[in-house]
């Protein structure tokens, strides 16, 4: 028999997955510990959770009047389902859409990965529950498929430009690659990323404590670039299960001639090519165009967008959908879920 429950601190993740957490882990943003961070920003948390004999399932959300969403911020380069593989896993997640159903009348789920089948399993389980689903292609995420080849190869394989800008620019700055969380260095990082071409930093007190308990985990590679021993770059990149994970870049804006965010760049991807002999790095989402030039794949990411049409907001929210399209020039598509790689 599946129980099901509800809970709004996220500490009961650790407390399910402690045993069992294999399948769920794959990810930074698939840990307990992740889910604390962003419950610390001041997210209210709405942990579903479904157990049958001796597996978990479970979805961390948000609730906002009668509409659900991940708990997640724009420092999360997937959501995703913390469940077990196979029908065990599928049953235990229908059963948490199904009793979401008496929480909220709208679930809507994203940025979701497909390359594991995460998106065909979610959309299935709220479809069965009863829900009405749509999926659409919501983003990208630009990847690097290693393939086995050294850091020489790879580079070899660069954009012309790419390559001819490193030659010119490289020998005017320093750089330095840290596995270890230095409180000094990040104030560094801060204050470049402040006077770099980026947004004001939404949570920067949650990027320092993740970048510090991945140092302390030994994930951490922290790169600094240097020209005339003032910091002019910064990257704060994350390994694990053999992909690197590149979250945070920034150089100063009055550097921008010496290219030192390429420099730097190139060091990282040296180290964790040659050294951690990764199968695969992540850019995170988004479609900036310089990353086209360091990467070798593109994979969407999706929305799964749940109506409770036995709830009179449901059909409210449908006729506004609607007549929002209606007003746009074109309708969107509404992109097909691939094949799982």
């Amino acid at each position: 028999m599946i129980e099901a429950r509800y809970h709004d601190r996220v500490n009961v993740l650790q407390e399910i997955f402690a045993t069992d957490s294999g399948e769920a882990a794959r990810a930074p943003f698939d840990r307990a510990e992740w889910y604390s961070l962003l419950a610390d920003t001041g997210l209210t948390p709405l942990i579903a959770v479904a157990s049958d004999a001796d597996a978990n399932a479970a979805l961390a959300l948000i609730q906002d009047g009668g509409r659900i969403t991940p708990l997640r911020n724009w420092y999360s380069f997937t959501w995703r389902q913390l469940a077990p593989d196979g029908e065990q896993g599928d049953r235990l997640l229908q059963e948490i859409a199904r009793q979401l159903r008496n929480r909220a009348h709208r679930v809507t789920l994203e940025p979701v990965p497909e390359e594991d089948g995460s998106a065909t399993r979610l959309a299935t389980a709220f479809a069965d529950a009863g829900w009405r689903v749509e999926v659409a292609q919501c983003d990208i995420n630009h990847i690097l498929y290693v393939d086995g080849i050294s850091f020489a190869d790879y580079w070899a394989q660069r954009p012309g430009p790419l390559r001819t800008t490193f030659k010119r620019k490289a020998k005017k700055v320093e750089t330095q690659i840290l596995r270890h969380f230095d409180e000094e260095l990040w104030d560094q990082y801060e204050a470049i990323y402040a006077a770099s071409w980026k947004p004001e930093e939404d949570h920067p007190a949650m990027l320092r404590q993740f970048a510090r308990e991945e140092g302390a985990a030994g994930r951490l590679r922290f790169g600094m670039a240097w020209h005339k021993g003032e910091p002019v770059a910064a990257q704060c990149w994350t390994v694990e299960g053999r992909t690197a994970f590149i979250h945070k870049l920034a150089y100063l804006e009055s550097a921008r001639s010496l290219s030192p965010g390429t420099t730097l760049s190139a060091a990282l991807f040296e180290h964790v090519i040659d050294v951690d002999r990764v199968e695969l790095v992540d850019f995170g989402t988004g479609d900036q165009r310089y990353k086209a030039d360091w990467m070798n794949a593109v994979r969407p990411r999706y929305r799964i967008d749940c109506l409770d049409m036995k709830s009179p907001s449901a059909w409210i929210d449908l006729a506004r959908q609607t007549a929002a399209r209606l007003r746009e020039s074109e309708v969107p598509h509404l992109a097909p879920l691939p094949p799982s790689r």
